[in-house]
């Protein structure tokens, strides 16, 4: 008889490979039974997903200017605050507007679904970008690459959730206590 390939569940992700860095983390299943007699082949065994860790092994914060801000699409946050309202032990998030200054090309070419809004990002337009639970960090209450402490007129990094090849600059305008983001160039960290 035709045998497909069964695999097991996934494992847990991994921590992310390297401190202080935009790296990755892994998950892996593996082959239960191998396909026989022309069945289905078996599925990839690993995945990866992007990943930085603030904190070094020793426990100490990383430096934020080594580390671009993680962006996604706004429209995300909505659904996190859906997940995160039972708990209702976090602490109310801010804004910060940000000028991008400059973007890689990749933006421009993003075809699945999950990344169109990165066509909304322009050089020159101004962006505003949601610090909320769980990415406040609880030790340091900011969100990282946020800009804050960096000088005036300083260029910070940033890096989109989803495509790793959509990146670029801007510079810090001003946090906003109260958030008012209009839609279409709202954004939120990672």
């Amino acid at each position: 008889p035709v045998i497909p390939c069964v695999v097991s569940q996934w494992s847990v992700w991994s921590g992310c490979t390297e401190p202080c860095k935009t790296t990755y983390r892994v998950r892996r299943r593996h082959v239960i039974q191998e396909p026989r007699n022309g069945g289905e082949a078996c599925p990839p065994l690993e995945e990866r997903a992007g990943c930085v860790e603030y904190w070094t092994q020793e426990g100490t914060e990383c430096k934020q200017s080594l580390i671009p801000a993680l962006i996604t699409t706004g429209g995300f946050g909505k659904a996190r605050k859906k997940r995160a309202a039972a708990d209702g032990n976090e602490r109310a998030g801010y804004c910060v507007e940000f000028q991008l200054v400059a973007i890689t090309p990749g933006c421009l070419h993003s075809h699945h679904s999950y990344t169109h809004w990165m066509q909304y990002l322009r050089e020159g337009h101004t962006v505003c970008v949601e610090c909320q639970h769980p990415a406040l960090d609880s030790r340091s209450l900011h969100c990282y690459g946020d800009g804050s402490g960096s000088k005036k007129n300083q260029l910070l990094h940033w890096q989109a959730v989803g495509n790793p090849r959509c990146k670029g600059t801007w510079k810090r305008i001003r946090q906003l206590d109260t958030c008012s983001c209009p839609s279409v160039h709202s954004f939120l960290f990672i």
